[in-house]
């Protein structure tokens, strides 16, 4: 079995090719992805429309597989949740995404948790700005 059968079936969902190279392809992005950047790559190996992209990711994401985040740009991005939360840099001309390594926000975190009871179980950081190969156009 690979990662991405033992994923589907820890979470009991159905093992399907076209779930399975979803998660493939999720696995090997270093950048979240959109509905439609997923469909562009799976297309190329099995055939499959918007909709039914859609309906995986929806799946995945009602399991915990994935983490979905609705962008500035309008766009919904999904990863595969590896248990640690992400922030990141968009560009508003291009819509480069590059991914935050470290969480600026954990000490403040831990600070709201203990004023107000919460567990927090998540949080999402994105800075919107202009990436350099943009800047150099302007």
């Amino acid at each position: 079995m690979n990662n991405e059968d033992d994923i589907l079936k820890a979470a009991n969902l159905k093992t399907t090719k076209k779930r399975m190279l979803i998660l493939s392809v999720l696995n090997n992005s270093d950048t979240p992805l959109t509905s439609e950047d997923i469909l562009e790559k799976t297309s190329k190996e099995v055939n499959i429309n918007l909709s039914t992209v859609y309906r995986a990711l929806n799946a995945l994401t009602e399991k915990g597989i994935l983490l979905k985040q609705l962008s500035n740009d309008g766009k919904t991005y999904y990863q595969i949740n590896n248990r640690e939360h992400k922030h990141q840099l968009v560009c508003s001309l291009c819509s480069k995404v590059v991914l935050v390594n470290c969480c600026p926000l954990r000490k403040f975190e831990n600070e709201l948790c203990q004023e107000t009871g919460f567990t927090i179980t998540s949080h999402n950081l994105e800075f919107t700005g202009i990436c350099p190969e943009c800047a150099k156009k302007l």
